[in-house]
């Protein structure tokens, strides 16, 4: 049997989030819909990515997504991928 032991800090940084059934499949529409902006398809794109992997968003995707919560020119449905996007970033960024 072979055990691996995480520092504390790797046990902390470690994304125990994922994106929910009902914005992957709201991401997966927009994925296939040829009316979904490019910024709407990137957005889905990472947040499918992230769907029960543990993996998390990288710093790119991090500005982003940032900068569609803060602009006022961008859907609810766009914020919404925006915002679960941000929350599976790293802590320490």
């Amino acid at each position: 049997m072979i055990t691996f032991s995480l520092k504390k800090k790797e046990r902390q940084n470690m994304n125990t989030k994922s994106s929910g059934q009902k914005l992957s499949t709201q991401a997966s529409k927009i994925m296939r819909s040829n009316n979904s902006s490019q910024i709407q398809k990137s957005l889905a794109a990472s947040a499918l990515s992230q769907r029960n992997t543990g993996k998390i968003t990288g710093k790119a995707m991090e500005t982003k997504a940032s900068m569609v919560m803060n602009s006022n020119k961008y859907s609810g449905t766009t914020k919404s991928l925006a915002a679960s996007v941000l929350s599976q970033s790293d802590k320490n960024r």
